[in-house]
């Protein structure tokens, strides 16, 4: 081989060095725009369960101030929802919905009494806003003193979602 044809040989493989090279840095910055608008389209898309509202601590007892954990969230689309109590463990304290139907962004109200066990019936409260609340039925023992979060699964979307922060039932 003549170093003519030696010099050829590695001009070409230098130009195909830098054709691969380009091609993947095209690839790269087509990649970046993709994550980019796929970043901004995640920000932007609501979360499935918003507007959590929870008491930070209640009391369950006679002489509590607070004696029922007011809980309400709204979805984002329409679902049935059940909703339970676990407690710090994750283990479930209670169920107060099992396959409620919710509407989309309407506020759900509920109010949970301290109590463990599945609900079979409820009772509507009337809140000093004009609003109204369900008041699940349970007939079990008190829930001991301790961290709980409430935890709502959406029947269509498939999803369980946790409150962000959970609450305090103390006894006084």
């Amino acid at each position: 081989m003549t170093s003519a044809a030696s010099a050829t040989g590695s001009s070409r493989a230098a130009a195909a060095t830098e054709r691969l090279a380009r091609t993947i840095f095209a690839l790269l910055v087509i990649a970046c725009f993709v994550a980019f608008f796929l970043t901004q389209h995640l920000k932007h898309t609501p979360t499935v369960v918003q507007s959590f509202r929870l008491t930070p601590f209640f009391s369950p007892t006679p002489s509590g101030h607070v004696k029922q954990e007011r809980i309400s969230f709204k979805l984002a689309r329409a679902d049935e929802v059940t909703v339970t109590i676990v407690d710090s463990t994750g283990a479930t304290v209670a169920t107060l919905l099992r396959d409620h139907p919710v509407a989309r962004y309407k506020q759900l109200s509920l109010r949970w009494s301290g109590r463990r066990g599945t609900a079979h019936s409820y009772a509507l409260v009337p809140g000093p806003d004009g609003t109204s609340a369900l008041a699940p039925r349970l007939h079990g023992a008190l829930a001991p003193p301790g961290e709980y979060r409430v935890h709502v699964s959406l029947r269509r979307e498939r999803r369980t979602v946790f409150s962000p922060r959970g609450f305090t039932l103390v006894r006084r």
